[in-house]
């Protein structure tokens, strides 16, 4: 069967979504293993934000000399294989150092797939980047959905991540062998070099603010809802897993279906409802008064958080102060911070506040999105190129 260059690109999101979905749907069972408290494993899970931070910064002239498709065989399938060995770590320090070089990995596979679909996308004429993360998210909630039945079933977390890996390698070895690396696309050679870390004008600290907000809810939804089932309502591991799989499964459907809606309203409106979805979704976390109804809250963060960080991203590309490179550069490299901050922080508060109070503290920032939406263009240009202003939001 022949597959579209396209095709593997988003087959390659799925899978690499599979791998990570697999052990975060496991973090109630890591936490156990390991013996450690919420901050502990929260210190523990910033390795992988370590590593991909690290490899977002300088490793970009490492993708360029390989190419796409030994990049894609390394970061995919290099990716499941460490995630497959954290069940057979025997500390939090170890598990640490495995997640750093999973971060490595994961944020040159970022690159590595993100630039390829750009090209993709300039030689068919037409955008693809969406639906290609849109793929990223189904992969995660699949892999939510049967996590949830695979916990309840008592299967041991080692075989769990060990099938998905030996699921990832036949499949991954399939589609990455019939890769071909896709012509550079043109570009403007008076730009001025981008920076390895591009700092941000005052002109884009809104954006950013918008881009942290929607990384900060995301981490919030993925890394922590199963242990706020389990901590807060001592659910079942099914109906605990439920939450990550509300939350990806909007997530996923929204940045599916988001895109007529921008190009019919405008990226402001579209933010807008989006965070106040968002908003909805964190009170209700921290209301509720019964797991259904933080169930219906993970699934409004997640659609809320869905495409407002890709928007932003957008908008900073669209402006005209810098180079667009460099102006996406910053508000992504400000952005993945929160990587670093998140899970330690939710962590320490749900320690010392309670995990209601660690899903509050997303509001603020909320707050602080809505104020800065203006950022963010009311509609797109009718003279625009879809397909550049569509590679300038990866």
């Amino acid at each position: 069967m022949q597959l579209a260059p396209q095709h593997r690109i988003y087959v390659c999101f799925f899978l690499f979504a599979v791998s990570m979905g697999a052990l975060l749907a496991r973090m109630p069972d890591l936490q156990l293993a390991l013996g450690v408290d919420r901050s502990e494993l929260g210190l523990t899970l910033i390795g992988a934000a370590v590593g991909a931070l690290t490899a977002l910064t300088f490793a970009s002239p490492i993708i360029e000399r390989l190419g796409a498709r030994t990049t894609a065989f390394i970061t995919v399938l290099g990716t499941s294989a460490l995630i497959a060995t954290v069940p057979w770590m025997a500390s939090a320090p170890l598990v640490f150092c495995i997640l750093i070089l999973e971060g490595l990995l994961a944020g040159s596979l970022e690159i590595n797939l993100n630039v390829e679909i750009d090209r993709i996308e300039a030689q068919l004429g037409r955008g693809v980047m969406n639906r290609a993360h849109g793929f990223w998210s189904l992969g995660f909630f699949l892999t939510a959905l049967a996590a949830s039945g695979i916990r309840q079933a008592g299967v041991p977390m080692h075989i769990h991540l060990g099938v998905t890996f030996a699921f990832v390698l036949i499949v991954g070895t399939w589609v990455i062998s019939g890769m071909r690396n896709a012509p550079a696309r043109v570009t403007h050679h008076e730009e001025a070099k981008a920076p390895l870390i591009a700092l941000p004008t005052a002109g884009l600290l809104p954006l950013c603010g918008i881009g942290i907000a929607a990384f900060l809810i995301e981490g919030a939804g993925i890394d922590w809802s199963a242990i706020y089932m389990r901590d807060v309502f001592n659910s079942e591991p099914f109906i605990g897993g439920l939450g990550l799989t509300s939350f990806t499964f909007f997530m996923a459907a929204a940045r599916l279906l988001v895109d007529p809606q921008v190009d019919r309203f405008g990226a402001r409106a579209v933010a807008t409802i989006l965070l106040v979805l968002a908003a909805a979704g964190v009170i209700a976390v921290w209301a509720a008064p019964h797991p259904f109804v933080a169930l219906l809250g993970f699934g409004l963060m997640g659609a809320g958080c869905s495409a407002v960080y890709p928007l932003s991203v957008s908008a900073a590309a669209q402006r005209t102060d810098r180079p667009s490179h460099v102006n996406v550069a910053a508000v992504a490299q400000m952005s993945f911070v929160v990587f670093f901050l998140a899970p330690p922080l939710l962590g320490f508060i749900a320690d010392h506040a309670g995990m209601r109070i660690a899903y509050l503290i997303c509001l603020p920032l909320i707050i602080y999105a809505l104020l800065s939406i203006k950022s963010l263009p009311s509609r797109r240009r009718a003279d625009q190129p879809t397909d550049a202003s569509a590679g300038s939001a990866a």
